[in-house]
C-alpha cells in the first residue's frame, strides 16, 4: 500500500482531527451507544460532532481531511454516515515515517 505521508502529516496537524482519530481507536470508551455496531460500522458523524464541539460543517470538513488522507472511511446507513479508523492505514504511515527519517 503506498502510503501519502505528507497528506497523513496535514492531516494530522490539528488537534481535533487528532482527538478524532484517538476517539475511533476506541469508540464505546468515548461515545454512547448507537443503533449500529462501532467497531463493524464506525461511529455517527452526529455523534463525534456532539463530542467535538464544533459545527456539523467544521466536523464534515475536518472528516473530509481524514478521508482524503485514508485515515477514516465512511459508509451511509440509511440517513447517517458513520466513520471508523482506518488502521492499517496508520500503521503504514508510522512504518514509512519510520524509513523515511
Amino acid at each position: 500500500m503506498s502510503v501519502e505521508i505528507n497528506e497523513i502529516l496535514k492531516a494530522l496537524s490539528n488537534p481535533t482531527r487528532r482527538a478524532i482519530l484517538q476517539w475511533l481507536r476506541e469508540p464505546e470508551k468515548h461515545f454512547p451507544p448507537q443503533p449500529l455496531d462501532m467497531e463493524e460500522y464506525g461511529v455517527c458523524v452526529g455523534r463525534i460532532q456532539e463530542k467535538a464541539g464544533l459545527s456539523q460543517s467544521t466536523t464534515s470538513l475536518y472528516l473530509a481531511n481524514l478521508q482524503r488522507a485514508n485515515l477514516v472511511s465512511s459508509q451511509r446507513h440509511g440517513q447517517w454516515t458513520y466513520y471508523k479508523r482506518e488502521n492499517q492505514t496508520i500503521q503504514d504511515f508510522v512504518r514509512a515515517l519510520e524509513q523515511s527519517l
